[in-house]
């Protein structure tokens, strides 16, 4: 029987809450399936762990992740720890260090999700962003001077490089001919932004030449946002930079209902790291201990995470599970209008799950 490894790092906030829900259910996937088995191991990195050694995660952490077979990520943040100590030190230095320079978010509206676009159909959004997860805007690169002075100065520096603009278009364009419409926008600033989004644009066009059969069209970042709400159904897959497709892919999940429901994977395509499966909605530390937490977005990530592991089977088993689980509307948590639990809605998928697999030996 097949045993993935599995790396899990709650990180901080409602992240130690979601990720054990995550692993749960997919101990109870991988007991009704009874075709593999997960080997998981947890790591404490976080904002407790840095006030314990200084640092987000150990310097050697990434050697720790290397032989798993994916990583299962909860969130990082912390009220008392500066944002860009906790991102970087965290989840990018994960990113980054694995280079998963893919980026994927699907959204679409699942059943049983009031999402506020009333004239929105559940099949008018159906969409997966593309983000470029390892350069741009969020490449690092800058620095301050004479801190503390009137002459204080401080840059960052969005860096696009050819290579890893053809490597994130290629992926996008082969997504978007996996997709039943084949059809692709590529999101740009470029009338502003004159040299790297100008060869942006120039890539796209170039790599297009690749893919014949699917459709792509350019949307400026501001438009873009406009097309989401006014008209979603001409949208199937984006691409878009680091910093563009992190606010449109936000976006995205609140049109489809909630932040809570939206997963994320960190791709290395190449598959010469693991990759790394999350939900977006953040550390919510506003909710952390109560029981509050919306589970769905980590189980979304987890069934990304089997498809990503090639369980393509399992995957579309813990979907199912999911979506009978938000159809219901007593099982809905509060983000989404709800009174539910945690562990009422991760019991609840556990249950359809074994339901789910003593119907098929039954039958």
């Amino acid at each position: 029987m097949k045993t993935y490894k599995i790396a899990c790092i709650p990180g901080d906030g409602i992240g130690k809450e979601v990720i054990p829900a995550g692993q749960a259910v997919l101990e109870a996937l991988a007991t009704s399936q009874n075709a593999f088995r997960f080997d998981f191991t947890s790591y404490g990195w976080g904002g407790d762990w840095f006030r314990q050694h200084g640092e987000m995660m150990p310097q050697n952490g990434l050697d720790a992740l290397r032989d798993k077979d994916a990583i299962l990520f909860g969130s990082a943040g912390d009220p008392d720890i500066p944002d860009h100590i906790t991102l970087w030190g965290l989840r990018l230095k994960i990113c980054q260090g694995f280079d998963q320079y893919a980026n994927v978010r699907p959204t679409r509206i699942l059943p049983g999700i009031d999402a506020p676009l009333k004239r929105c159909k559940p099949e008018d959004l159906n969409w997966v962003i593309v983000r470029e997860n390892s350069e741009g805007e969020y490449a690092g690169v800058g620095g301050r001077a004479h801190q503390g002075h009137p002459i204080e100065v401080a840059t960052d520096l969005s860096v696009m490089t050819r290579a890893g603009v053809e490597r994130i278009m290629r992926y996008a364009f082969k997504l978007a001919q996996s997709r039943p419409r084949k059809l692709l926008t590529v999101v740009t600033k470029s009338n502003a932004q004159r040299h790297a989004m100008v060869m942006w644009d120039e890539i796209a066009v170039q790599v297009s030449k690749e893919f014949p059969d699917v459709k792509w069209d350019k949307e400026l970042v501001d438009a873009a946002t406009a097309r989401m709400v006014n008209r979603p159904a001409t949208l199937d897959t984006l691409v878009a930079t680091n910093l563009h497709a992190d606010i449109l892919s936000d976006l995205a999940a609140a049109l489809a209902g909630s932040l809570g429901i939206a997963p994320t994977g960190n791709i290395d395509p190449e598959r010469r790291y693991p990759s790394m499966f999350e939900p977006i909605h953040g550390s919510a530390f506003d909710i952390m201990g109560k029981g509050l937490a919306n589970p769905v977005g980590t189980f979304w990530s987890c069934v990304m995470l089997l498809e990503h592991l090639g369980e393509a089977h399992a995957a579309r088993t813990l979907m199912d599970a999911v979506e009978q689980v938000t159809a219901d509307p007593t099982l809905h948590t509060g983000d989404l209008g709800g009174k539910a639990t945690t562990a009422q809605v991760t019991e609840a998928v556990c249950n359809r799950i074994r339901a789910g697999s003593a119907g098929i030996k039954a039958a």
